[in-house]
């Protein structure tokens, strides 16, 4: 057998799995939670408003109950070290950070209701908060690692489905796209992706169009 062919051969392999690491890592944070959950807040907000200045500031202060002010505390969090890194790998730190979203969304929600936001905007949220609550208990009392970056794209998918019909289910591959990427980190397997699409999609195409 060739010396060199089969040099080259295991270089290319070596080569080919930093690469595909690389690209699952830059879907991880391109697409993260935070990310996602900030711009679905912001159309929603922006589709359901009476007005652009409406929708300015009902979006921000959805998009930070729901994301800025969880992202906020994980960082801090990160830079304090209380968590490995801002995607929370290990199980056993992500108590408080679930904990911490699931009650920020949860006074966003409120107060979106209580300022009389549109209501599609405030069932979006509310499906989001349910999610969580679901979420929290299977990772701190089951003591297993629900992947929310599969839950919140699967749930952004459905909800653009909701929103903007048919067109908005290209949002499906891309979400896909997001669960591959979690599972080639190693950071979840497939049943943890799987487990968290499927929470997130019941929680977005079938109780927030319920809730309006």
């Amino acid at each position: 057998m060739d010396t060199t062919a089969t040099t080259e051969a295991t270089l290319g392999i070596a080569t080919a799995r930093p690469r595909r690491q690389r690209v699952a890592q830059l879907i991880t944070d391109v697409l993260s939670p935070a990310v996602l959950v900030a711009g679905l807040l912001l159309v929603v907000a922006w589709h359901s408003a009476t007005s652009a200045a409406q929708a300015l500031l009902l979006g921000l202060v959805a998009a930070a109950a729901g994301s800025f002010v969880p992202i906020t505390y994980i960082l801090r969090g990160v830079r304090r070290g209380r968590w490995t890194d801002r995607h929370v790998k290990v199980r056993e730190q992500r108590k408080l950070p679930i904990l911490v979203c699931l009650i920020s969304t949860l006074v966003g929600t409120v107060l979106l209701y209580a300022v009389g936001a549109p209501r599609e905007l405030v069932a979006l949220i509310a499906s989001m908060v349910a999610s969580l609550v679901l979420t929290w208990p299977v990772t701190v009392m089951l003591r297993w690692k629900v992947s929310v970056h599969a839950l919140v794209a699967a749930g952004a998918a459905g909800a653009l489905g909701v929103v903007f019909g048919p067109v908005a289910w290209l949002a499906w591959p891309i979400a896909a796209v997001v669960c591959w990427s979690r599972v080639v980190l190693r950071d979840h397997t497939v049943r943890q992706v799987i487990v968290g699409s499927i929470i997130g999609a019941v929680a977005t195409c079938a109780l927030f169009p319920a809730l309006y």
